[in-house]
């Protein structure tokens, strides 16, 4: 068996895409990875195939002002994402027996899988990503939008989604659908999710809100094993002192103070900072020995050595500080980071720091005792099996089809 395993996202989209690709290859199956063209030598170092989509999107997380993008270049914006990855992702389905789309950005996968007549799978990496009557649809953030307040029912707020979805991506998909002679599409947004879509994340940190709903299968959190060493001066910086305090945004942009403002707080409360650098190139305030730069680092082996991990709530990252028990402080951004800030309080593991509150206060709370004894209990919980539990079932379906 072959399976394409499609992305167009982040670190954070990526790296669960090439968890399964892992397992299907350690299985005896064959697996491809088409994603952004930053990732292309990580993944072919792990010896998977890979097909780039897109430009490189590492530029937008650099600091400064956002400047918003006019409707026309929106409109082009839109038309090419739309038409590289129909070319993308038509490459990368070649010998393929299905087709995986990762992420609410994979628009093409399911029209290419349709158009070969193999199978399609569509995975959320976050519940409230996937329309319920228990939760409000996420918002992006990023052009103002405010978050539900409750005065308008989750059904109207689902279909005005909907309507949303059309509005961008409807002319573009289904364009590019009759040329390849297949029929339009009413609603993108249910043609790209399906009606049985997959959950590839934590039943214990982000459960489906209905557990006895049969269309939606949620296998757990999509995780690569990672045994890498730690750096040699990062392990003296560990040993050196108390658990410090790990700040790091990913592969997304960060507020420009955020540096500052952690590394004080930290600080205050006795405690040394660990800056991952990230896309967003964070860096140490001053040259004092407190405070640590580094690199990409491997997650699993230096959480649980961390006092508290300070990011942005990507799922990624938030499930890799719950499996390692350690507490967190949130600071969301954008889309599905609200949620987890949520889940992350609400289940006593951390705090989160939202606009007008104290970064102090939020990591005061998250170092407090009960908090450090509640994460750790949580630890025992996460699961680790998503990807092969993803990866199983997958070989399963392409058995029956």
């Amino acid at each position: 068996m072959r399976v394409l395993l499609s992305t167009v996202g982040t670190r954070g989209e990526v790296q669960p895409v090439v968890a399964v690709a892992t397992r299907l290859r350690s299985s005896g199956h064959e697996a491809v990875v088409c994603a952004p063209p930053d990732f292309r030598a990580w993944v072919e170092s792990l010896g998977i195939p890979f097909v780039p989509v897109g430009p490189e999107l590492r530029g937008t997380a650099e600091q400064g002002e956002r400047v918003l993008p006019t409707p026309e270049q929106r409109r082009q914006m839109i038309d090419g994402t739309v038409a590289a990855q129909f070319a993308a992702v038509a490459a990368g389905a070649d010998g393929c027996d299905a087709v995986v789309g990762g992420g609410a950005l994979a628009i093409a996968a399911h029209s290419v899988a349709e158009h070969r007549g193999i199978g399609y799978v569509y995975a959320s990496f976050c519940p409230i990503t996937l329309p319920s009557r228990h939760h409000a649809p996420p918002v992006f953030g990023i052009l103002g939008e405010k978050q539900p307040d409750g005065t308008v029912d989750n059904a109207t707020l689902w279909a005005e989604d909907a309507r949303r979805w059309n509005l961008m991506w409807g002319e573009a998909v289904n364009s590019r659908r009759a040329e390849l002679g297949l029929a339009p599409v009413a609603d993108v947004r249910d043609h790209v999710f399906t009606a049985r879509p997959w959950l590839a994340a934590d039943p214990t940190l982000a459960p489906w809100p209905d557990a006895n709903d049969p269309d939606v299968f949620q296998s757990g959190a999509w995780i690569l094993p990672d045994d890498r060493p730690l750096d040699p001066e990062l392990e003296a910086f560990l040993n050196a002192g108390e658990p410090p305090v790990y700040l790091g945004f990913g592969s997304i942009a960060a507020p420009g103070d955020i540096t500052s403002n952690v590394v004080e707080a930290a600080r205050a409360l006795g405690r040394r900072t660990i800056v991952s650098r990230g896309w967003a190139d964070l860096a140490p305030v001053d040259g004092a020995p407190d405070c640590l730069a580094i690199g990409e680092v491997n997650q699993q082996a230096l959480f649980p050595r961390v006092a508290a991990v300070v990011h942005h709530g990507g799922a990624g990252t938030t499930t890799a500080a719950a499996a390692a028990g350690t507490p967190q402080v949130l600071v969301p951004q954008v889309y599905d980071q609200f949620y987890f800030a949520g889940r992350v309080e609400e289940l006593g593991i951390g705090s989160a720091h939202r606009d007008g509150g104290s970064l102090h206060a939020a990591l005061a709370g998250a170092l407090g005792p009960e908090v450090a004894t509640t994460a750790r209990a949580l630890a025992s919980a996460v699961r680790t099996d998503g990807a092969t539990t993803a990866a199983r079932r997958l070989v399963e379906m392409t058995r029956i089809a």
